[in-house]
This record gives structure tokens, C-alpha cells and sequence, in this order.
């Protein structure tokens, strides 16, 4: 068993600890509060160091009071919080599971809470904004919440305890990061519509997984280019189109919305071990984009 580490926080230019009166504390600097030592004994009980900051440490996409991210310095990956001084908002863990090395965080802002699964996944560490729908107060729970609909109802159907759902190979599906692969018995595909190294990716900027057979069906047909990445209609695209006689040259491909999509072959992706798929395996996505406490997140994998 990995030994626990003794509390410790990691402190921006203006946090510190000190058992000097608050009078002579330099200007600039103020003493962490109870809240926020406590909440970095707990993520020390995974092993993990916390960082407690007033402004990110990089460019944040959040919108959120609170933000949430994982950065890295030169001893290695650390979780940073970002509390503005004067933001009125609570941070409490729910539960810790130092085994497992995952936490169940709320953030609680005015009327509105957000929680957050903080962890630790094969190579590194991650945070994912859990959907409000789910009442969640635990990591098990959090980590059931997670998963799609068809996934949980895969599971059932196999009868799995609930060890086994906690794997990311089981019987009902394989599982690599954020992506979980359902397998799918007898499906009839057009073999000239298969693509080879095909890359998945949830159009957030992160690094994508990549397929090595890949197969769409059905959706939405877009128009995606530099300038439109998430991609426009057909009747947005011709408006486009008729507006800017440059947008011709703007290297537009013709791409599909939310189609079903099957793979089968290796799945690679530089922070995750490769698997490999033998048979076609629908593609799902787990449920934080259906989460608004990812507006507090800045994490990208």
C-alpha cells in the first residue's frame, strides 16, 4: 500500500503558513484559512500535492468562480485550486478513498454545487465535473455517474459486482481515460466507409485517442474548419459562404455530428496504455460534457 504523505500544501507568492501574528505578516502575503489545509491533508491522503493560488497559473478557460486544474512543475503533477480573494464559495471534500486514490469534491457558490472526482487514472492525475442530475456523496457513486446510460445498462446486464465496475476491462466494456468501448455483435459495415488511425476527441483542445479501424454512421452533417472547428450547418455553412467571398479558401471538410461510432483494432493515446479491440466496439463518452461544474474546469488530457 502506498504510504500516506504527511498534509502539505503548495503556495502561490501570497499563500503561506506561519505561526508569526498576523501583524507582521508582510504586505501582499495572508495566512491560508482552516479550509484550505484541511483540503490539502486530504489530498495528501492520495498521495497527491495541492496547490492553493488567488489566479491561475496559466491561461484558464473556466468560467466559474472557483477554477479546478492539474499543472506541473519540476517535482512533477500537482492539483491547483483557485480561490479568489473576497470569492464567497465553499470547498468540501465528501468522501476520500486513499486506496483508490480518488476524492469527491463540492464547490458550492452562492445557490449553485458543483461536484468534482479528483483521481488518480493509470498514468496521471484528473479532475471531471460530475452532472448535476446524479446525487452523488460518494466516489463510487461519482464514478457510476460518470458513465452513459448504455454503459450502466451493458453492466447490468452482465451482472457485474461492483468491483468489476470499477475496472476498465470487464465484461460488458473496455475503458481508456474519458472514452468507453461497448462491444457490438454482428454489425454490418460498408468496409469502404472504414477509416484507419482515426482520432477521437471531444473537441475541447485536448489530445486525442486515436483508432486504428473506425466506422460512422448517421448524425448531423457539418462543415468544420481553423475557423469553425466545432463545425457550422449546411444552412450556416452557405451563409458563410454568401457573406465572405474568402471563406471559400478557408479549408473546409465535410465532417459528421454525433454519429454512432464503432471501432475495433489498437486505441493509443500518449497518457494511457494502448488496448486493443478485437471486433467493433461502439464509442461512448463519459458524462461530464453534460456537466455545468465543468465551466469550472481548466484541466485538459
Amino acid at each position: 500500500m502506498r504510504p500516506v504523505k504527511r498534509a502539505q500544501v503548495e503556495l502561490s507568492s501570497s499563500h503561506f503558513i506561519t505561526d508569526r501574528p498576523v501583524a507582521n505578516l508582510r504586505r501582499g502575503r495572508r495566512v491560508l484559512t482552516f479550509m484550505e489545509t484541511n483540503l490539502a491533508s486530504k489530498f495528501a491522503r492520495l498521495g497527491a500535492r495541492l496547490k492553493v493560488a488567488d489566479h491561475p497559473s496559466r491561461r484558464s478557460r473556466t468560467s466559474g468562480v472557483i477554477s479546478l486544474d492539474v499543472q506541473t512543475d519540476r517535482k512533477g503533477e500537482f492539483f491547483e485550486i483557485v480561490r479568489p480573494v473576497g470569492a464567497e464559495a465553499e470547498i468540501v471534500v465528501l468522501d476520500v478513498q486513499p486506496t483508490d486514490r480518488h476524492l469527491l469534491l463540492l464547490v458550492r457558490e452562492g445557490r449553485d454545487k458543483s461536484k468534482f472526482l479528483c483521481g488518480y487514472d493509470e498514468r496521471h492525475w484528473f479532475v471531471a465535473g460530475i452532472p448535476e442530475a446524479a446525487p452523488v456523496g460518494t466516489v463510487r457513486q461519482a464514478k457510476e455517474a460518470l458513465k452513459p446510460a448504455e454503459v450502466q445498462t451493458a453492466q447490468a446486464r452482465q451482472r457485474l459486482k461492483a468491483k468489476a465496475r470499477s475496472r476498465r476491462k470487464n465484461a460488458a466494456y473496455r475503458r481508456q481515460g474519458e472514452w468507453f468501448f461497448l462491444p457490438v455483435a454482428d454489425l454490418a459495415v460498408d468496409e469502404k466507409l472504414v477509416l484507419r488511425d482515426e482520432p477521437l476527441s471531444r473537441g475541447n483542445g485536448g489530445k486525442p485517442h486515436w483508432a486504428e479501424f473506425c466506422y460512422r454512421t448517421g448524425g448531423e452533417t457539418v462543415y468544420v474548419c481553423s475557423r469553425y472547428p466545432n463545425g457550422v450547418t449546411e444552412a450556416q455553412y452557405r451563409k458563410i459562404m454568401a457573406g465572405s467571398p474568402k471563406a471559400k479558401g478557408w479549408g473546409w471538410r465535410t465532417m459528421r455530428r454525433n454519429p454512432d461510432v464503432y471501432v475495433k483494432g489498437r486505441i493509443r493515446h500518449p497518457d494511457h496504455a494502448t488496448i486493443t479491440l478485437h471486433g467493433w466496439h461502439r464509442v461512448l463518452m463519459n458524462t461530464e460534457g453534460q456537466s455545468r461544474a465543468m465551466r469550472n474546469v481548466a484541466f485538459l488530457d
